[in-house]
């Protein structure tokens, strides 16, 4: 009996993550007010929050609670087969966009049209107006990434970043955090917006220069920086 309703309280925790209704950076509801809403115990509720950290839909943090990530890509989709759920698949995504996004800016320092840097001003502007919604904060991470990819002005790479969707941003726990242990205040929705936001408007400041070389590199720094945080999760 307790194995039917740790799944049927994983089902409905999944479902409310997957269609929004708790979106990324958002706080679970808290262990009692599972138990009251379900009928369930509380071991029956930690057990639950395991399987969807297993699934790499939730993140716990000690003495804060669960929160919401990004759901993985949807695995019947064409590509990608494999969903990225684990701190190892993230990483390894990471190294695939170093490689697919720093060529992605050097194209886009060499083609982008004005409304290309529109697109991408306007992202930037919406991720440092973000403070305070983690969702919001990393739909226009992603639109930022997209744009670059636009401007890039090769349907391939467009058609990548788009299979990928905005589950290719990272959600270290430092970015569901009011405060950054590390000193890198890099979190989303909060005074940590700077960090990527920087790196963001370093990105644009050579597209819009056209200098190929430049905006690689500025890429380049920005994933092995996305990389850097996402590695904080380990201590």
């Amino acid at each position: 009996m307790a194995t039917h309703r740790t799944a049927h309280l994983v089902a409905a925790l999944r479902r409310r993550i997957v269609d929004g209704e708790i979106v990324p950076g958002e706080k679970l509801p808290s262990e009692n007010e599972l138990i009251a809403a379900h009928g369930v115990s509380r071991t029956v509720v930690r057990e639950a929050v395991t399987r969807l950290q297993a699934e790499g839909l939730v993140r716990t943090r000690r003495g804060a609670g669960s929160f919401a990530l990004t759901p993985p890509a949807d695995p019947s989709a064409a590509w990608p087969a494999r969903p990225v759920r684990t701190l190892a698949d993230r990483r390894a995504l990471l190294e695939l966009r170093t490689g697919l996004e720093s060529e992605a800016a050097a194209l886009a320092a060499t083609r982008r049209t004005a409304a290309d840097l529109v697109a991408m001003r306007d992202a930037l502007a919406r991720f440092d107006d973000a403070a305070g919604a983690p969702a919001a904060a990393l739909e226009q991470d992603f639109a930022f990434h997209r744009a670059v990819a636009d401007a890039a002005g090769n349907p391939f790479v467009l058609d990548l970043v788009d299979a990928l969707g905005p589950a290719m941003i990272t959600m270290p726990r430092h970015r569901l955090s009011a405060t950054d242990p590390s000193g890198s205040s890099d979190m989303v929705g909060g005074p940590g917006c700077s960090a990527v936001g920087l790196e963001h408007a370093a990105i644009l400041a050579e597209i819009a220069a056209g200098d190929a070389l430049a905006a690689s590199a500025a890429m380049r720094t920005h994933l092995v920086g996305s990389r850097r945080r996402l590695d904080l999760d380990e201590e």
